[in-house]
C-alpha cells in the first residue's frame, strides 16, 4: 500500500458508525504508512483533552484541524496538500466522499497517484438533489474509485456519476470485529445489573433518532406483551429523540416494560447486545428519501453476538440481513409486523438459535474487518 493521507470529519473520539468504520480500517494498516487529517471533535477544554488523549494512544500520526467540521475550502485544501507533501503520501482516502472529495483535483496536482472516496448513506441523498448531484459527479471524476456500502447506495450514487466513474465503483462496507462481538460477550452480567435475568429481552442498540425506529418498537410492545407478558424492550444508546421516546412509552402504557440505558461506554456495547434474546431496529426512510439507512452495522454486530435480527427496509439495511436465515426484514414503521416477528422469535428458541448461529457464521465468512481492510489496501 502506498503511504496514504486519510482526510475525514468522521474519526473518534467523535462517536458514530462512520467514525468506527474509519478507525477500525486505520488500525489494520501499517501505522508508518498512514497519516490522518481530521477535524476537532468539539470545542472547549473537555473536547480538546479527550481528543488529545485519544490521538496520543494511536499508533499512527493524527493531525487535527482547528475546526469542528472540515469543508473543502481553500484553507483546508492547502492544509491537506501540505500534509500530503510533508509526509510523502502518494495515496488519499476520503473517509466520506461528500463533500471532502471535492479536494481531489488539488491533491492530484500535488502528487497523489491514487484517490479513493468512501460513500455512506448521505451521498445517496445527495444524488437526488440537482445541485449536490452535480457536486457528486465532480467527486466521481476527480477520484480513482468511489466505494459503496451495498446495492441500494450503489444504484443511487451511480446514477449521479458519469458511466466511467460508475464503472469504477467498488463495494467496501464496514466490518465487524468477531473477537469483540461474540455470544459470550457478557450479556448475563448486563441482565443481572438491570434486573432482567429471567425476562425475554428485545434489544435495540443505536442512536436515538427518528429514522432508527425505536418508536415503532415501543408501539409494538402492547402486542408483544399480550403474547409474551414478561417481555422487556432494552433501548441502548443516546440521542436527541430520547425524551420523546420516554414520553411515548408512558403514553402507550408500557413504561414498565421499556428500559432506557442512555449512552453506554463503547467497551460495554458487546455485552449489551448479548443481553438480548432478539435484536430489533425497524428503521425507516424519511424526508422523501434524504434520511435513509446506509447499511446498519448494528445488525451485523448483533449477528456476530449470536442474535436473530429484525431489521427495517430502509435503504441498505436489508443488505445486512439474510432474510429468513439470519433474521427478517420488516416494513419500516410497521409496529404490527415488527411485533409479529419478535413474538415468533421469542416463542421459538430453536428458531432463534438457528438464525443466530447462521448470522454468526455469515459474519465470519464475509464481514470480518481483516478481509475488508485488505480490500482497502489494494484500492490504495
Amino acid at each position: 500500500m502506498d503511504k496514504t493521507l486519510i482526510v475525514t470529519n468522521d474519526f473518534p473520539p467523535r462517536p458514530g458508525g462512520i467514525q468506527a468504520f474509519l478507525h477500525n480500517m486505520a488500525l489494520r494498516m501499517d501505522p508508518e504508512r498512514i497519516v490522518v487529517y481530521a477535524s476537532t471533535w468539539k470545542r472547549g477544554t473537555e473536547g480538546a483533552e479527550a481528543t488529545a488523549a485519544f490521538d496520543a494512544e494511536q499508533p499512527f500520526t493524527v493531525v487535527r484541524d482547528r475546526t469542528t467540521m472540515l469543508l473543502p475550502t481553500p484553507r483546508v485544501t492547502r492544509a491537506a496538500v501540505r500534509l500530503l507533501r510533508e509526509h510523502g503520501c502518494s495515496s488519499v482516502w476520503f473517509g466520506a466522499a461528500a463533500p471532502l472529495g471535492l479536494m481531489a483535483p488539488s491533491l492530484r496536482a500535488a502528487g497523489a497517484r491514487r484517490i479513493v472516496a468512501t460513500t455512506h448513506g448521505h451521498e445517496a441523498g445527495w444524488a437526488q438533489l440537482p445541485a449536490s448531484r452535480q457536486l457528486l459527479r465532480r467527486i466521481g471524476e476527480g477520484t480513482d474509485t468511489i466505494t459503496y456500502l451495498g446495492e441500494y447506495t450503489r444504484s443511487r450514487i451511480a446514477a449521479a456519476l458519469t458511466p466511467e466513474a460508475a464503472a469504477r465503483m467498488v463495494q467496501l462496507p464496514p466490518g465487524v470485529d468477531e473477537r469483540t462481538f461474540h455470544p459470550a460477550s457478557g450479556g448475563d452480567r448486563i441482565r443481572a445489573r438491570l434486573g432482567l435475568a429471567d425476562r425475554p429481552v428485545v434489544v435495540c442498540v443505536s442512536r436515538l433518532v427518528p429514522r432508527k425506529g425505536q418508536d415503532t418498537l415501543i408501539l409494538a410492545m402492547p402486542a408483544i406483551l399480550a403474547r409474551v407478558p414478561d417481555a422487556v424492550l432494552l433501548v441502548v444508546g443516546g440521542g436527541p429523540y430520547a425524551g420523546q421516546l420516554r414520553k411515548l412509552a408512558a403514553e402507550t402504557g408500557v413504561e414498565d416494560s421499556v428500559r432506557f440505558t442512555g449512552p453506554v461506554p463503547w467497551e460495554e456495547l458487546p455485552a449489551h447486545y448479548g443481553a438480548g434474546d432478539v435484536f430489533a431496529m425497524p428503521c425507516r426512510t424519511r424526508r422523501g428519501g434524504l434520511d435513509v439507512e446506509g447499511l446498519g452495522i448494528v445488525y451485523l454486530e448483533a449477528s456476530a453476538t449470536g442474535l436473530p435480527v429484525v431489521a427495517g427496509d430502509s435503504g441498505g439495511a436489508p443488505d445486512a440481513v439474510l432474510d429468513g436465515e439470519t433474521g427478517w426484514v420488516v416494513k419500516g414503521g410497521s409496529a404490527e409486523e415488527s411485533a409479529d416477528r419478535i413474538v415468533t422469535l421469542l416463542g421459538d428458541p430453536a428458531l432463534s438459535r438457528r438464525m443466530g448461529e447462521r448470522g454468526r457464521a455469515w459474519v465470519e465468512e464475509k464481514w470480518r474487518w481483516d478481509l475488508l481492510a485488505e480490500k482497502l489496501k489494494t484500492l490504495l
